[in-house]
């Protein structure tokens, strides 16, 4: 290129250069990896593609590219705490990437990556080095062939091709599974980029010590499948996948060498020092809180619009953490106030084009963040100050190490993150224990999605069910894309049985009793996703067998198994039979399902925009709908929410769908939804409203045709599912009908017991309530009156032990106010002396001391005695010199606890 590039040009013409070479281009996933929970975030471009991989699915494409939005602050991949030490580490970033799923490998992968960087982009190829597969261990076969291709290349040095092991060139998705050779490419930034220069024996090189070889692009071929530590088969396919870090190349191109001086991140750091007040000088002199602040803000809006929002556990946490060590690096530039908002405009400003999931949630990202920062500011002091407090104690015991569960203790108090405690203690030169932390927090943060990318692989059953259903279809048995799959059109379907399972193992007939797998050629059954459970039903063969259909699934790419009971019968691989779909079951998961969707737009309506899902179930008995809201919801909201649903029920609005491709959906406006996984075409529900949309979702479940089949919508709770996360549970058709019929029917009952109108019940209920509440003041007043004459009668009966008026009683019918009240009575009679009084209140002992001031001059206390007394009512006290009070669980001990004052006080005072 000739002039300077931005950063949304090379990202671009990455993109262009590989659909010119005959790639489709996949639209970046969310960073909440749809449909897998072995993963917090993405954190690498072909996450999206791992089931290709694993053989579980496949794509209508062989050749992909795409830039993927990826995070990395957990497990095997955490750069968090490198941030803002250098000039190259993120939270969030961008991953270029381009594949082949089994169409060309090797050579391709390598010529088409020279030709970009030397020819389209420019770089010089005299400062371009390149790594090949070589085994250290000496038992995989070295790759010849990527050092032969790139040999080949036109004006490449071959000193420049060198050969490294497997730590640097050898990749595996887990364990066992898919693996292979990688080839890496490198620059030379020269030798003033050598951060060990002067060091005896330091040598720059590649995969060196030192900063300048930087790698640029890795390219990685599949070619085997993993058994275990040394048994690696040929893949039946090799595929290609490359990943080369945005921010990277677009240091090098734009010749900054700093991936925070690019435009990328530059324009943010600018209006952080612009609300700073510092000048440019300031901000070169202290550079890290500006790198911080640009990737965490940066790293936070791109969260929030994928549907993470602030909270304490898993991705929450992780969204909670980065504004948070943002904000407090704020304050080191002396913003005290919240401005991460604003920062975060100018990523919406910056990415909005490529990333239209800004633009659409821009105001939630900024209240979102704003509102996190006020909770922020409202507990930081505290927190800091008992932070403090834990560092100066621990350097005055001469150790190093902030224990783990005090700092859990500072989270949960005060909202004081293990990352941000973790940089203030490092900033004092004191570690802290993330250990213990971590176990302290084990019950309130789930965090186990960060740890292997990739979890169990299931290969046997894969590889099982893909070996078959390759079978199949080389016999025509089953067309080239595996089992037709059509929940939609029907709910039975006549078809043979093409294999059949049980216990992992396939069999030629089950007989009645027997768990079996059932693989057909068709289904109309539909498989669990997008919160909507499986379909169940049946598979019959009139007058020979009956299958009990309890859940369907796709084990591997083009499998579709139904899974259940033999009822009746043996049932044979090639035996012909009906499947059936359980259809009023289906009926009412299809009227949960549209109500969902009536039901999100009612939220936006009556909340905003902001009340994005979260997560969802549609089951046929209820719906449950997870949405982010700061707040519980009032009554009257509820009820708005409610009315509107309904409305639209009442309107018969026609349902639409229609498949399109997903980038025309999403520039129509279509909702996709939090953490769910879409392809390349996509199914749309439209609910229209006169000239509008009243709801748009991509949505690949089940619905009804018109919104009248939906009979009625009841909400039946509210409340919170996480920080930040409210859920709602309702009920439709048959369920809400019997809601309301039962709900009906008490309050009949109640107003029959009432002697009332059912719409007077209120007021009926209110009246005998107000009644209810006199007659609890009028004999809560006699209680009182009785346990004072009560106690008038007993201060004759004051003991005198040594010099001093002491009266222990046990008084019926009191509460602790009453208790405090005989005890100014006792002083006012008594001007010097002890009294202790006790009671049972709800079957819980009460006792209350008090001491005269003279007394106490003594040195008797009434926290003393109550502590003493405590243990004998199973409880525990404290207070003042003067007065105390203590509770317990034992009141059967009461007397005894009693009788110990005098006892106490005879010792003490004879």
């Amino acid at each position: 290129m000739d002039h300077p590039v931005t950063g949304a040009e090379i990202r671009q013409s990455f993109i262009d250069f590989f659909v010119e070479k005959g790639h489709t281009f996949v639209q970046s996933s969310s960073l909440v990896p749809g449909g897998d929970q072995t993963l917090l975030f993405t954190n690498a471009g072909m996450v999206q593609f791992k089931d290709v991989f694993l053989g579980t699915d496949s794509r209508p494409y062989t050749r992909a590219v795409n830039s993927q939005k990826c995070m990395r602050v957990a497990g095997k991949h955490n750069d968090l705490d490198e941030v803002g030490r250098d000039d190259t580490h993120h939270t969030f970033f961008e991953m270029l990437g381009n594949w082949s799923f089994g169409d060309y490998y090797k050579k391709e992968a390598i010529s088409w990556a020279w030709e970009l960087l030397t020819n389209v982009w420019g770089l010089d190829k005299s400062k371009l080095w390149v790594t090949c597969f070589k085994d250290d261990k000496g038992n995989i076969p070295t790759d010849e062939d990527a050092a032969k291709y790139w040999s080949q290349q036109v004006g490449i040095d071959p000193s420049h091709i060198l050969f490294f092991g497997r730590k640097e060139n050898f990749w595996e998705m887990a364990e066992v599974g898919p693996c292979g050779p990688c080839s890496e490419i490198h620059i030379d930034l020269g030798q003033a980029f050598c951060n060990k220069q002067g060091q005896p024996g330091h040598v720059c090189g590649v995969n060196g010590d030192c900063k300048r070889f930087t790698e640029l692009w890795n390219l990685v071929f599949i070619q085997y499948n993993r058994r275990n530590e040394n048994d690696l088969d040929p893949l039946p396919a090799t595929h290609v996948d490359t990943g080369m870090g945005l921010e990277r190349i677009v240091s090098v191109m734009q010749k900054v060498y700093s991936n925070y001086r690019t435009d990328l991140l530059m324009p943010l750091i600018e209006k952080v020092c612009e609300l700073s007040g510092q000048s440019k000088n300031q901000m070169e002199a202290n550079f890290t809180p500006y790198r911080v602040i640009a990737d965490h803000a940066r790293a936070a809006a791109f969260l929030i619009a994928d549907g993470v929002v602030p909270g304490n556990t898993g991705r929450n946490y992780i969204c909670r953490m980065i504004i948070r060590r943002a904000s407090r690096f704020g304050g080191k530039l002396g913003l005290n106030k919240p401005f991460l908002a604003q920062i975060a405009k100018v990523v919406v400003e910056n990415y909005g084009k490529a990333y239209p999931e800004l633009v659409k949630n821009e105001q939630a990202i900024c209240d979102s963040i704003t509102r996190e920062e006020k909770r922020f500011h409202r507990t930081i002091e505290a927190g800091m100050e008992r932070l403090d407090e834990l560092m100066e104690t621990v350097k005055q015991s001469g150790k190093t190490v902030l224990p783990g569960d005090k700092l859990f203790d500072l989270y949960a108090t005060h909202g004081l993150p293990l990352e941000l405690s973790r940089d203030i203690a490092l900033e004092h030169d004191i570690t802290v224990d993330e250990e213990g932390f971590r176990n302290a927090m084990e019950e309130h943060r789930n965090a186990s999605g960060a740890g292997k990318a990739f979890g169990p692989l299931g290969g046997e059953e894969v590889d099982l069910f893909r070996e078959v259903i390759e079978d199949l279809i080389e016999r025509k048995e089953l067309a080239d894309t595996g089992v037709h799959y059509d929940p939609y059109s029907r709910t039975e379907v006549t078809v043979p049985v093409l294999a059949l399972f049980r216990d992992g193992q396939r069999v030629h007939c089950a007989s009645k009793g027997s768990h079996v797998d059932i693989l057909v050629s068709d289904t109309c059954f539909y498989i669990e996703s997008g919160g909507q459970v499986s379909d169940q039903g049946k598979y019959v063969s009139t007058g020979k067998w009956l299958v009990q259909i309890d859940d369907v699934r796709r084990p591997a790419a083009g499998a579709i198994v139904h899974s259940g009971v033999v009822l009746s019968g043996e049932i044979c691989e090639g035996d012909t039979g009906q499947l059936c779909v359980d259809i009023d079951r289906r009926r009412d998961i299809m009227r949960n399902h549209t109500a969902t969707h009536l039901l999100h737009a009612a939220l936006h309506k009556v909340l905003g925009e902001h009340a994005r899902q979260a997560g969802s179930l549609v089951a046929p008995d209820k719906l449950r709908f997870d949405f982010t809201h700061p707040e519980a919801m009032t009554a009257d909201q509820i009820h708005k929410v409610q009315d509107i649903v309904n409305e639209e029920i009442l309107h018969g609005l026609q349902v639409h769908f229609e498949s399109k491709p997903l980038a025309i959906a999403i520039n129509e406006g279509a909702m996709a939804l939090f953490g769910e996984k879409y392809g390349d075409v996509v199914r749309t529900i439209t609910i229209p409203e006169g000239d509008a949309n009243f709801s748009y979702e991509l949505c690949g479940g089940t619905h009804v045709t018109t919104t009248n089949e939906i009979g009625l919508f009841l909400i039946i709770s509210e409340g919170s599912a996480a920080a930040g996360i409210r859920r709602i549970e309702a009920v439709t058709g048959r369920v809400a009908y019997e809601v309301a019929r039962n709900r009906l029917r008490t309050l009949e009952h109640a107003a029959q017991i009432l002697d009332a109108k059912v719409e007077d019940v209120p007021e009926r209920v209110t009246h005998i309530l107000d009644q209810l509440d006199d007659r609890k003041k009028e004999n809560a007043q006699l209680q009182q009156e009785m346990a004072l004459n009560d106690f008038r009668d007993k201060l004759n009966n004051v003991q005198v032990i040594g010099d001093v008026h002491v009266l222990a009683l046990h008084i019926k019918h009191a509460n602790a106010d009453i208790l405090r009240q005989m005890t100014d009575r006792f002083r006012d009679k008594v001007k010097s002396g002890i009294v202790v009084l006790g009671t049972v209140q709800d079957n819980r002992p009460l006792i209350i001391a008090a001491v005269t001031d003279d007394i106490v001059k003594r040195g008797i206390s009434a926290n003393d005695l109550v502590k003493a007394i405590a243990p004998t009512i199973g409880g525990s006290g404290g207070g003042r010199p003067n007065m105390a009070q203590a509770g317990g669980k034992d009141p059967s001990r009461m007397d005894e606890a009693l009788q110990l004052v005098y006892d106490k006080l005879r010792k003490e005072l004879m």
